[in-house]
């Protein structure tokens, strides 16, 4: 690396972006504004994280910390609730098949929906003619799910095009493949064929009448075979993602397993990330209407208030921590003041509660499947969402974690960044907790532990 490229990458605006050389695997499909490789490689070393060793993400994402630690040669374990980064994470980490063997495979599936569009009159690339379908229906999604869709997510051409390729992935499927192929296709039918744009909330950008499907598509399996061909060699680790509710963790990961963990949870803020992956989640069949949607909401931490729901009860869990009830007070009394009457700015103060109470039913969870000694880092940003009350994510996330029993080792701050609304600096920090070597649990305490847990939720 030059000193020039070294000197760029130290710049604030830097330090979340994705480096040229850690572009492998990680791009196959990624969230925008994920936390980058090159955070996840610093904490594994900070905390001597070694072959036998492993780490947990428990809000996995779309897989950063459980592909960075299967290229280190680490054991990894990742908890993810929305089903379609789930699905993108168990592909990024399966670097199993044979990359000729898919190319090869991929371009009899593209030969198969080329055939089909062109009987059709329909050609793949817009840019060299104009398509004219010769009297053939265009296919489409059902009223259900379109009406999950942001308006005008995928032009009438464009989406007929991806359906068809994704029967002709169907009518091929081949299991050494199958699942690469199709996270091949959810990348380029967002990034290529839709008119979504991430800037970073998802939005819809220019309407375009027509886009290329396939030849994009194409292009994302080929660079899934020189991937895989470059990592041919790498140690094998142990690396497994769970479909979960990381405030569940005790009854997905076995007791006193963990030696690191390194993750990113959502923030508190307005953000909902299910929207981020809504349109592949409904072309692949993992959304199909409003109550798989709302499955999935109530699987996951509530940062936001389009996922909060009358039964929530994790705000029990800081009913005592003076900071966030002070918070919520303050953002009640803002929303009064100001005259907000809306049924979702009625909402900030709940929301504010949940979600840390929801951190703090996670943290509570996660301590019985600690190593004595573990060392954990949670990347989180403050927030001035609601009603411009600042949010100090991480001071709070240490305070709780230092009332569940454990130790706060540090506050780094990883950047800053402007608030949209007020241009006020907010500070991304990482928050480096430790587990103590004394906190050793035997079976009745573990129990007696969780059983207080369960009350406390129950009220």
């Amino acid at each position: 690396m030059s000193y020039a490229t070294a000197r760029r990458r130290d710049t604030n605006a830097d330090l979340n972006k994705l480096y040229s050389e850690d572009r492998a695997v990680h791009e196959w499909y990624r969230f925008v504004l994920s936390f980058p490789p090159h955070l996840v490689r610093e904490y594994v070393d900070r905390f001597q994280v070694g072959p036998c060793d492993h780490v947990l993400d428990p809000f996995c994402g779309t897989g950063t910390v459980a592909v960075e630690c299967k290229k280190l040669g680490v054991g990894a374990v990742g908890i993810e609730a929305n089903p379609m980064a789930h699905f993108a994470s168990t592909v990024k980490t399966d670097w199993s098949p044979d990359p000729d063997e898919l190319m090869e495979h991929a371009r009899s599936v593209a030969d198969d929906a080329y055939r089909i569009l062109s009987s059709q009159g329909i050609e793949d690339n817009p840019a060299f003619s104009a398509n004219d379908p010769i009297g053939v229906p265009l296919r489409g999604l059902d009223a259900e799910e379109n009406g999950l869709l942001l308006t005008n997510s995928v032009s009438p051409l464009p989406l007929h095009k991806l359906l068809i390729l994704l029967d002709c992935l169907k009518q091929r499927s081949d299991d050494r493949f199958y699942r690469h192929e199709v996270l091949a296709f959810a990348k380029s039918a967002v990034y290529s064929a839709s008119n979504l744009h991430f800037g970073p909330e998802v939005g819809v950008g220019l309407i375009r009448s027509d886009a290329p499907v396939i030849d994009p598509w194409l292009a994302c399996v080929r660079a899934m075979t020189e991937d895989l061909r470059s990592f041919a060699g790498t140690r094998p680790s142990s690396v497994r993602i769970i479909h979960g509710d990381s405030r569940q963790a005790t009854s997905l990961i076995e007791p006193a397993s963990v030696d690191a963990v390194i993750t990113s949870p959502p923030y508190p803020n307005e953000k909902d990330y299910t929207r981020t992956t809504r349109l592949e989640s409904v072309l692949l069949g993992f959304i199909r209407n409003k109550a798989d949607l709302r499955a999935l909401k109530k699987g996951m931490l509530r940062s936001n208030t389009r996922g909060v729901y009358r039964s929530d009860a994790d705000d029990q869990w800081v009913s005592g921590h003076a900071e966030v009830q002070r918070l919520a007070l303050e953002i009640e009394r803002r929303r009064i003041e100001l005259g907000k009457t809306s049924g979702f700015e009625r909402m900030y103060a709940r929301v504010t509660k949940l979600y840390f109470g929801g951190m703090a039913r996670h943290l509570a969870e996660l301590r019985t499947l600690l190593r004595p000694g573990a060392h954990l880092a949670y990347v989180v940003g403050d927030q001035a969402s609601y009603l411009r009350v600042m949010i100090r994510t991480g001071q709070i996330l240490a305070d709780i974690a230092a009332s569940l029993g454990y130790e706060v080792e540090s506050i780094d701050l990883f950047r800053t960044r402007l608030a949209t609304a007020t241009r006020e600096q907010l500070r991304e920090e990482v928050v480096v907790l430790r587990w103590p070597r004394g906190q050793e649990m035997d079976r009745t305490s573990r129990f007696a532990m969780l059983s207080s847990q369960r009350q406390a939720l129950a009220g």
